[in-house]
């Protein structure tokens, strides 16, 4: 009786599992989780259209003026009096060096000026007695001669006082050390109470000007030759489009500059051709020794597709863009870049125009999946 109801058991059992298996189980998405929608990407549209070929290279910044503040007078440093650090005008007074020394060498050499000129009015009166003697004929003509050389030298001895006196004012000028140029001072390389200009001329700080600086950078011989090529056929922009200059940072500095001149020459060791560009530093942004990156236009393409250059992927087989097709599905295309424009590539090959670019979001976007499009931001 017991194996009867045991089965009887299990029969209703055994009808429920078919059941089970007929209850809708919850769909995925391709590519999410479950019930997700498909990811949003940002795009833009490839369209032909006019751009200056760039080129990027590494630069240097350097201040447009350099000058050593020096001491050119010995004695003991008083004081300083601008604070390091700051921009100080031409002819601002920067350092005082003690000067009592240089003042009484200065009184020494007017003294001497004196005595000279007191020799000098002796001997020419002197040499007019004896001129008047010499008409009468009673002094010889050896005597009216060393009375007139005595005069000569007396007058000589006058304007070398007068030069000693006229070096002595110059070195009590040098006792107040003042810039020769304008532009940004730098630390005190000297103490105040140090002996300074004893035997040569003692630094005592930099002074650099860099509103506007410049940078300097090179460009391949090669590059140089294309840029002339355009230059013939009149395409080349780098002497009227403006120099972009991008920083440490990533970020482009927000003052244009200008192209100022090329080498004559190929430097033999690099193969490369150095120039210059300017720039406006008015919020001394930029500081000399800085590296730099330099985007300068060298010339003009047209009907060029260009895409950000974060579109742009590299896989084992290449350079790729996703794509977004007709029916929202990501597809990879293989593309060749060509240049740089600004910041962005130049598609060579691999793009003819229409197509729908991934720029934004292309971390989410795989190969065959569904995504939703929108405009990408300018």
């Amino acid at each position: 009786m017991k194996r009867h109801s045991s089965a009887a058991w299990l029969l209703p059992a055994l009808l429920l599992i078919p059941l089970a298996a007929c209850k809708p189980q919850p769909t995925t998405a391709p590519g999410g989780m479950a019930g997700m929608p498909p990811p949003e990407v940002e795009i833009i549209i490839a369209t032909p259209r006019g751009v200056a070929l760039t080129i990027e290279a590494p630069g240097r910044l350097q201040a447009v003026r350099t000058a050593i503040v020096a001491a050119r007078v010995e004695g003991i440093l008083e004081r300083r009096l601008y604070r390091e650090g700051s921009e100080v005008k031409a002819g601002a007074l920067l350092f005082r060096i003690d000067d009592r020394s240089l003042a009484a060498n200065l009184a020494s050499a007017g003294a001497n000026l004196a005595k000279a000129q007191a020799q000098a009015l002796i001997t020419g009166q002197n040499q007019e007695r004896m001129q008047s003697l010499a008409g009468s004929k009673a002094i010889s003509k050896q005597e009216l001669d060393q009375a007139v050389a005595a005069k000569l030298q007396a007058d000589a001895e006058v304007l070398a006082a007068k030069a000693a006196v006229t070096r002595s004012e110059i070195d009590l000028s040098y006792a107040k050390v003042t810039a020769p140029i304008s532009g940004r001072i730098g630390r005190a390389l000297v103490s105040e109470g140090a002996l300074v200009g004893k035997g040569e001329a003692t630094a005592l700080a930099n002074i650099e000007q860099y509103d506007p600086i410049w940078v300097n950078f090179s460009q391949s011989s090669a590059d140089f030759l294309d840029l002339r090529e355009a230059q013939r056929r009149g395409q080349a922009v780098a002497s009227k489009a403006p120099v972009k200059l991008l920083l440490e940072n990533g970020r482009e500095y927000a003052h244009p500059g200008k192209l100022l001149f090329n080498d004559l020459a190929v430097d033999p060791a690099t193969g490369s051709v150095g120039l210059r560009a300017e720039f406006a530093n008015p919020d001394r942004t930029l500081l000399p020794g800085q590296f730099v990156t330099v985007r300068l236009p060298v010339a003009q393409a047209a009907n060029a597709i260009v895409v950000p250059q974060r579109a742009v992927q590299v896989s084992p087989q290449g350079q790729i863009v996703l794509l977004v097709s007709d029916d929202g599905k990501v597809a990879a295309q293989p593309v060749k870049t060509g240049g740089i424009a600004g910041g962005d590539w130049i598609i060579s090959e691999g793009l003819k125009g229409g197509e729908k670019v991934i720029v934004n979001g292309v971390q989410k976007a795989r190969p065959g999946m569904a995504v939703t499009a929108v405009a990408a931001k300018p």
